[in-house]
């Protein structure tokens, strides 16, 4: 039988890059680290990696088993785990990473009180405008924002939200006419996107008189993968945002942005706890998620 530590040493050489950066990280000598990944090799019949005197390369079947690997282990620690807190209660480390602004205004503010509540568990926080890679980065969870379609991975929904077209008055007073007072006008503003969409922006929205079909006219004046910084073109007048309703509500009711076609409600959004697609769920991550929930006041 293959042992877990003989793969847990393979996922180290592959990481590190080299037989001798993996002993260094594993704390053994290059001699064992190479002995282990011989004995691999050797149980499974296949090479895994291919040598030459500067540098390791993964062939096709070391590449999948790297992959499953990390499955494997994932679930393997989270059933020892979830064992071990049955009786000790929250251990080990909580790996995360947000959006900065959710992050800052909901999730820190959370883990501050689960932090409270369960002394003997390490929080590891990252904050991040893009969607890291939870096997890559080795995070227990994500907490994402939108739609999802990765299917590779779990989701749990945390809060739904809305999403509001938003503008300045000052980028409003420059247009010609009535400014934005039709969903035709508003296809032809100057829109400032997040990255990570498509350009033109297009959506189905609904109207006072029934579904529509919404499709910038042109692709957008400015994209950011940082909500903040699309939050900040808007007020500084660049054009018209779509940002979630608990970022720019502030904003709208001090004048410094309008709602702009309140009538005209584009698809909802919802705050999505992303973690590993394992069969043993870490207690530490299904703790976490719970008390989330009941921290921004959702059930199921």
């Amino acid at each position: 039988m293959i042992s877990l530590d003989r793969l847990g040493i393979f996922i180290a050489i592959v990481d590190a890059g080299s037989l001798t950066a993996a002993a260094a990280v594993l704390g053994q000598s290059k001699a064992v680290v190479s002995f282990n990944l011989k004995q691999l090799e050797a149980e499974l019949g296949v090479s895994l990696l291919t040598r030459s005197t500067r540098s390791l390369a993964l062939t096709d079947v070391g590449r999948r088993f790297y992959e499953d690997c990390q499955r494997v282990l994932s679930e393997a620690h989270g059933a020892i785990e979830t064992a071990r807190q049955g009786h000790q209660g929250l251990r080990g480390t909580l790996r995360l990473t947000t959006t900065v602004e959710y992050g800052n205004r909901t999730v820190i503010p959370a883990l501050i009180a689960f932090a409270a509540a369960h002394p003997q568990l390490q929080i590891q926080h990252s904050s991040s405008s893009s969607h890291e890679d939870l096997i890559a980065g080795r995070y227990d969870l994500a907490i994402r924002m939108g739609s999802l379609n990765d299917s590779s991975y779990r989701a749990a929904l945390i809060e739904p939200y809305a999403i509001w077209p938003v503008a300045s008055p000052a980028y409003l007073a420059s247009l010609p006419g009535a400014g934005i007072a039709t969903l035709d006008a508003l296809q032809r503003a100057r829109w400032l996107a997040h990255s990570r969409l498509a350009s033109p922006l297009r959506w189905d929205v609904q109207t006072p008189d029934g579904p529509a079909a919404f499709s910038a006219q042109d692709d957008a004046v400015i994209h950011s993968d940082s909500a903040s910084a699309l939050l900040g073109f808007a007020l500084g007048g660049c054009g018209v945002a779509l940002l979630p309703q608990w970022q720019v509500e502030a904003e709208v009711r001090a004048g410094r942005l309008r709602h702009l076609l309140p009538d005209v409600v584009f698809p909802g959004q919802g705050v999505y706890a992303v973690y590993a697609h394992t069969q043993h769920i870490p207690e530490k991550v299904r703790a976490f998620i719970d008390f989330l929930r009941a921290f921004v006041g959702t059930t199921d």
